[in-house]
């Protein structure tokens, strides 16, 4: 619907939900706002979402942006990059530094993307069609990435993107893992071999359970491979639990060598629930 001559466009003082300096015409085009400037229940979820995020990242950026004087970040699985758009909105636009990588393998969603941000005058945000697992090698991509996101990437695509941030010798990695699917798939083929060996396969005998214990233990497995890697891991909620089931943020900060004692912990857990066909999934 067509704003009224004369009358007063939406401001974010209107809206209490945004954030000092928010674009209302980007939350527009990305339609987390109505064209009238009005927020739903969803949408109003999804904001809040990715708010937080933002929020945890901003002072990364800085971090490295203190050291190095920029900062480049790849945001994989990005589909529609609510959170590409926000971080530079709020956080690069303002510092006048750093550039975004939005990586998504629909080609539909990287057009749109790209035609946004020219739109908008966002002129450091780039956008790469692939996959998680082929940017490592893409030449669309640089060679160093200092911050590395996955905002719900299914299933390995947050493994791939952890093997992406290793190769590009990320400082820092921001994860939301989703929908768990490959070590609850291994639990169930082994599950017979398990019960005769432990009574702690109890844990994964009901298909219910398998699905949620896979789930857990693959982000147990993730946080000892990126402490291998010589990163301090921090896991923790990133909003209440009504607004969204996927959760759990997992942050890496790399501060030196690998830890033997975490690859060696990887390695006997994976021995321990009979996972070693995915030694080389969670290889350190």
């Amino acid at each position: 619907m067509t704003q009224p001559k004369g009358s007063p466009r939406p401001s974010a003082a209107l809206l209490p939900e945004l954030l000092p300096g928010q674009s209302i015409e980007l939350l527009k085009e990305l339609h987390i706002l109505t064209r009238d400037g009005r927020l739903n229940q969803d949408t109003r979820r999804k904001l809040k979402q990715v708010q937080h995020l933002v929020q945890f990242i901003a002072p990364l950026i800085d971090d490295v942006i203190e050291h190095r004087g920029d900062v480049v970040l790849a945001d994989h699985g990005a589909g529609k990059s609510y959170l590409g758009f926000m971080l530079y909105d709020l956080v690069l636009r303002p510092r006048g530094v750093g550039t975004v990588y939005g990586v998504e393998t629909r080609t539909e969603l990287v057009e749109r993307s790209r035609a946004l941000a020219e739109r908008l005058g966002f002129e450091r945000m780039r956008f790469v069609a692939t996959t998680v697992q082929d940017a490592t090698s893409s030449a669309d991509l640089p060679a160093q990435v200092d911050i590395v996101t996955a905002l719900h990437a299914c299933d390995t695509a947050t493994d791939d993107a952890i093997v992406f941030g290793l190769a590009k010798q990320a400082k820092h990695m921001v994860l939301v893992p989703c929908c768990q699917a490959e070590v609850a798939g291994v639990l169930r083929k082994h599950k017979a071999l398990s019960l005769s060996r432990t009574p702690l396969s109890e844990i994964w005998r009901h298909p219910l359970h398998t699905r949620e214990f896979g789930s857990q233990i693959t982000n147990v497995l993730r946080c000892l491979q990126l402490e291998a890697h010589g990163y301090q891991v921090t896991v923790t909620e990133l909003v209440g639990w009504e607004h969204s089931m996927k959760n759990e943020l997992i942050l890496a900060r790399k501060v030196g060598k690998g830890k033997t004692s975490a690859r060696d912990r990887l390695l006997q857990v994976l021995d321990e629930l009979n996972l070693q066909e995915l030694r080389s999934r969670f290889a350190v």
